[in-house]
């Protein structure tokens, strides 16, 4: 991987080219405790993306996978994490790119297409939906169940299966609880009406988390709500039937 200093933070990322031509960038952004290799190269993302002629760049996210760790929880507001993924455009020399991200990473790319329109094609928010207006989906508790000795019962069936996925990904744990704390702002119906971007909302049918995905598109200005059948919030991501959904988004796209 490579790195850059982002404001003083130091964020890893991946810039994979097209297997052939030039490629229009799509910057991936993943979700909470998890990294740029377990949402998007082991699902073939970055496979899929590269063969259809686009250039995949995907960055680990403050506090994850080889991202410089911090411990405030002031410091993962999600506008400092989209400000993270425009400086990595900076840095590479991308004035516009389409931006794709899944759960947390869908909400980092709302508030990057709401503050920084000008460098967003597109909108990809996969994983997430009316809950980022209603700011509900996650329950209480994730952030101690990060923290706590090994063994100790989480208080709720979702904060378990976050220590478990973090465990399994060899996250900093002490980083993701001050990541949950700090990142999970929503925005008001006022704000998501100024999103103008193209935008595709996508969500499984069985995802209990995000919230209606046909129901946050419908107060976006110009986007589609793609639902994956069959699909939780775990298994939407690399669902064969959310990449054909991206792809045909992206030849349609403005």
């Amino acid at each position: 991987m490579q790195s850059f200093d982002s404001d003083g933070v130091r964020i890893a990322y991946i810039d994979v080219p097209p297997e052939s031509g030039t490629g229009a960038p799509v910057l991936l952004i993943h979700g909470f405790a998890s990294n740029h290799a377990v949402n998007w190269v082991n699902t073939l993302w970055v496979r899929t993306l590269t063969q259809a002629g686009y250039r995949a760049i995907a960055l680990d996210n403050r506090g994850h996978g080889e991202s410089e760790k911090l411990y405030d929880p002031a410091l993962y507001g999600s506008d400092q994490m989209a400000g993270d993924a425009v400086r990595l455009l900076d840095h590479l020399g991308i004035e516009r790119a389409d931006v794709m991200g899944y759960s947390m990473g869908a909400r980092i790319t709302a508030f990057l297409a709401l503050d920084h329109r000008a460098r967003v094609r597109s909108a990809l928010l996969g994983g997430l939906g009316l809950h980022l207006v209603e700011g509900r989906g996650l329950p209480d508790g994730i952030a101690e169940a990060l923290e706590a000795p090994a063994g100790t019962p989480a208080p709720n069936p979702t904060a378990a299966a976050f220590r478990t996925f973090a465990e399994q990904t060899r996250s900093d744990l002490r980083a993701l609880a001050a990541c949950m704390r700090g990142s999970r702002q929503t925005l008001s119906r006022a704000e998501v009406a100024q999103i103008e971007v193209p935008v595709l909302v996508s969500t499984g049918t069985l995802d209990t988390v995000s919230g209606s995905g046909p129901a946050l598109a419908a107060l976006l200005p110009d986007a589609r709500a793609l639902e994956i059948q069959g699909r939780d919030h775990s298994t939407a991501v690399g669902a064969k039937e959310h990449r054909e959904g991206v792809l045909a988004f992206l030849a349609a796209r403005a």
